[in-house]
């Protein structure tokens, strides 16, 4: 539980004075974050802190939160808006920021008659979601002091053994059904290194970017906020291109996986890119690699689930539907290589 007197005080030190907090309620989500809204005065606040059971790395993921938020302030990239932080973990137990509500809602809980009767208003909402990593990708985070956010040198060269390394350290759990369930891993990885682009724009990359982190206005098909940039960081912003590509419906999987509907009218996966590359003016090639990489990359993630899950540490039906995910990501990503999207 979370210390509202504690929290009230801290608030006074920061000039956010109001009396008593009141009608503070959890909020719901696909985040396992902590997301408190309350009110104070005349004014609405979320909190957000770390999960009741934090990992090691919570903190510097809050503080991390905190520095790209507050760079954002005033650009045109839909976020919420940032009003204070705190990352000494003393106060609160965790390191902690207050932002402001959002007027929104996720498409995968489901779309208000509006957004759902119209198939023009989800296209837009799919025009929209492009639209914020292309804004995204044109801010300067040397300009907006994020100068020391992730490391660049070296970042095209490590993707593909960072996320080889992450699949063959499961290895070290009891039971785990190894490389040779998963299809294509070598092929994946040698087609990635072979094409590997020679150079890239460094620029801020938003990291898990796809249908579940945003938030939609109740009342138009725009975006109200990207949300969860808790793996912000400095590289190629074309990333966040990939990772919406590897998220995205592919109508060659039959079944969509995205938890929207109704999916009539959303772009599909080659206007999606064509949209980007329009509007960055970056190659097909590199939009190529990208929709390789990100499949391989969050199907390097996902994996580890499983992995615990063959040992007993974690769920065994979440650890069974996240390898069929992982074995889905894969073939995806084998499809880019056989047929690019554009």
């Amino acid at each position: 539980m979370i210390d509202l007197d504690r929290l009230a005080r801290w608030m006074d030190a920061c000039g956010l004075h109001g009396g008593p907090i009141a009608d503070a309620r959890t909020l719901g989500g696909g985040t396992q974050n902590i997301l408190l809204h309350f009110t104070r005065g005349a004014r609405a606040y979320v909190l957000r802190r770390p999960p009741r059971r934090p990992r090691p790395e919570s903190d510097e993921v809050m503080r991390r939160e905190m520095q790209v938020l507050s760079a954002l302030a005033g650009s045109a990239v839909p976020h919420p808006g940032f009003i204070a932080g705190e990352g000494d973990p003393a106060v609160l137990g965790t390191a902690f920021y207050l932002m402001e509500p959002v007027d929104g809602f996720n498409p995968t809980q489901g779309l208000p008659a509006y957004h759902a009767g119209d198939p023009q208003v989800r296209r837009r909402m799919g025009e929209a979601m492009v639209d914020a990593i292309v804004t995204l990708s044109r801010i300067d985070p040397d300009a907006v002091g994020l100068s020391t956010l992730g490391k660049l040198d070296g970042w095209l060269e490590r993707q593909v053994p960072r996320w080889r390394a992450q699949l063959d350290g499961y290895a070290a759990f009891d039971g785990w059904t190894g490389l040779d369930a998963l299809p294509g891993v070598a092929a994946i990885c040698a087609w990635l290194e072979a094409n590997r682009p020679a150079s890239f724009r460094p620029g801020l990359i938003h990291g898990d970017f796809h249908l579940a982190n945003v938030m939609l206005a109740p009342d138009s098909a725009e975006l109200a906020a990207v949300v969860d940039w808790e793996l912000a960081t400095r590289g190629d912003p074309m990333l966040d291109l990939g990772w919406l590509t590897a998220t995205w419906h592919d109508p060659d999987e039959g079944a969509p996986r995205v938890a929207v509907t109704p999916w009539d009218g959303f772009p599909t996966l080659p206007e999606i890119v064509d949209r980007y590359l329009a509007a960055t003016g970056r190659s097909a090639v590199e939009a190529r690699w990208y929709s390789v990489l990100a499949p391989f990359k969050l199907g390097a993630i996902l994996e580890g689930t499983h992995a615990r899950a063959c040992a007993g540490l974690a769920p065994r039906a979440i650890g069974d539907q996240l390898h069929a995910h992982t074995i889905s990501l894969f073939e995806r990503a084998l499809r880019r290589i056989d047929r690019p999207l554009v």
